[in-house]
Order: structure tokens, then sequence, then C-alpha cells
């Protein structure tokens, strides 16, 4: 079956989760519509700290499985950094046993090993080499890549999944379908950033505190990102000043050199967090289908392309019996 007979689909939402999977519904040749309240530029994940790791999504069995379907795209994506936002980065995830990772990564995460008292003084942690994604140049990327396949992409804002006038609607609205999808499990958890001038770090960290603070640190082009914090069920996209200082004392404590770096911005984010990720095909009222994915937390990024092509199945199976 030609599915350009019958695989208008409109995808509502324009972060990083909303772009992969109308990426690939339009490269697989369904007429894909984005329908986003902002630009990608201003969404939770412009926001993101882009480092690709697992973290605070569930069930997490599934989470890693798609995360490592990400993992193989992203390091063809590295290949070139300039374009995709995409890098290769050596780091140290602090509080992290080997054994704990070897059980679901072995063998796939490039230079893997413990880490030295040197490169983490602080206790148990790991060393690997992995993708760190530029957000500033990353979503751009995706959304040129849309319409590069024939998709469309047109700012408004959504009050109802009904407005969407296509066979198939895919609802990646994170926070926003506690409203359009009548979903109150859907809750924030607020982070927060502070961005500093680099001065001349080149490997990331990240570590949590006895008091279960964290900190990382993620060099971008042009600049230092330092993070962070989570806060369950806090709404301010407001900076806070006292956390801002913590953040930066905190990061301060691991590498001292940024101790003085210049602040360049601060950010604050809303991640949309689950108790599981919504992944499911359902009908609007008139009977039409309609794909929830939504609830990625903190890990929008790094599951990305391997939740959203579990998504597209679902689109494409929906099509096909229309």
């Amino acid at each position: 079956m030609d599915t350009r007979l019958n695989g208008d689909v409109i995808v509502v939402g324009g972060g990083v989760i909303g772009l992969a999977t109308a990426v690939i519904l339009a490269e697989r040749g369904l007429r894909v519509r984005m329908w986003t309240r902002e630009p990608a530029e201003r969404t939770t994940s412009a926001v993101a700290g882009g480092l690709w790791w697992p973290y605070h999504i569930e069930p997490m069995a599934s989470a890693r499985a798609w995360a490592l379907r990400s993992l193989e795209i992203y390091e063809r994506l590295a290949a070139r950094p300039e374009e995709t936002g995409v890098r290769l980065v050596d780091g140290v995830m602090g509080g992290t046993d080997l054994a704990d990772v070897e059980s679901w990564a072995v063998g796939r995460l490039a230079g893997l090993r413990r880490s030295t008292a040197r490169e983490y003084g602080a206790g148990t942690g790991i060393r690997a080499r992995l993708p760190l994604i530029d957000m500033a140049t990353h979503l751009p990327w995706l959304r040129e890549r849309l319409l590069r396949a024939g998709g469309t992409v047109e700012e408004r804002t959504v009050t109802d999944l009904a407005e969407a006038e296509a066979p198939v609607v895919v609802n990646c609205t994170g926070l926003g379908a506690r409203e359009l999808a009548a979903d109150a499990s859907v809750r924030p958890v607020r982070g927060q950033l502070v961005v500093v001038e680099n001065p001349g770090i080149d490997t990331w960290l990240v570590a949590t505190g006895p008091d279960g603070e964290m900190a990382y640190l993620f060099p971008q082009p042009g600049r230092l990102l330092l993070g962070g914090t989570a806060e369950d069920d806090v709404w301010s996209q407001e900076p806070d000043p006292k956390a801002a200082e913590a953040i930066v004392r905190r990061c301060a404590a691991l590498r001292p050199e940024v101790g003085g770096a210049r602040i360049l911005e601060h950010r604050v984010g809303l991640r949309p967090a689950r108790a599981a990720v919504r992944l499911e095909r359902t009908r609007l009222p008139d009977g039409r289908a309609v794909v929830h994915h939504y609830g990625h937390g903190g890990a929008g990024v790094t599951v990305a392309w391997g939740c959203a092509e579990e998504a597209a199945e679902l689109v494409c199976s929906a099509t096909s019996s229309a």
C-alpha cells in the first residue's frame, strides 16, 4: 500500500521528541505536519545539557533499549559535529559502578572503564566517551532535516488534539499533555543551569554529593554548562539566584578553575516526568488515531531516536489500516 494515500500525520509538539518522530515519519514517506507552540529554540529541549545518559526516566529497561538505539544514530551524527551538533566526548560519571553499567551497555560505550582517583577523587565512578549534543545546533538541524524530507512546521497553539485535522495525530507535547491528554500524572521536574565562559575544560563530569545534590560540567562549543537541579513539581521558570550560586559552588568544588568563570546566562527548564513514558495509540472522540508519546523526564535527548522509532511504528500501522 502507498502510505501517501492516507498518510497525513500531524505531530503536535516541537521539542526533540516531536522533531525526531516527525523526521522518521517523513523519511518513511508520510506527509508530516508539525504544529508547535514555539520554535524549537524555545522549547524545554533547548535548555537540556545534552549529555547522552538515561536519567530520570521510566521504565528503565525500555529507556536503556531506546538509549542504545539512539546511541547508534548519535555516533553516526558525530562524524559531522559542526552540522549536527553531536560530538563524542570523554568524561566521568561519578557515583556509578562499572558493574551496573556493564549489565546493560557492555561493549557499547566507547572507552568504558573505572575512573581513576585523579579523574574523580570523590569515590566510585566510570569513564566513557559519550555523545554530548549541542542543542543550539542540533534542534535547528533536526527541523531542517524534517523540511528536507517534505515535512512542514507551523507555530500554533493547540487547545484540543481534535483540532489537528489529520488521520493520525501524534502527541509529543511533554508537560502540555496534562491538559491536551487530561493526564495529571505528567509533572514538572525543574532543572536550572548556569552558562559560563569555559576556562579550558574539555571533558564532561557528573557527580552527586553526599546530600544528594547534583553537579555537572558539560563543555559545549564556546561555553561551559554548569548544573544542576531536579526539583519535583516546581513550575517556576525564573532562575533562582541562590540555586545558581550553589550550582557554581558545587562545580567549583570539582573543578576549581570554574569558580571565577564569567557567567554568560542562566537557564531553567521543566522536565516532563511521568511514572512511565506514555507510548501508546488510542482514539480521539471522532475515531481518529492518536499516538501519545510523552513523559521522557530528563532523558528526552538520550532516548529520542529509539523511542521515536517505536512511535513511528504505531503511526504507520494506523495509517496502513485506515
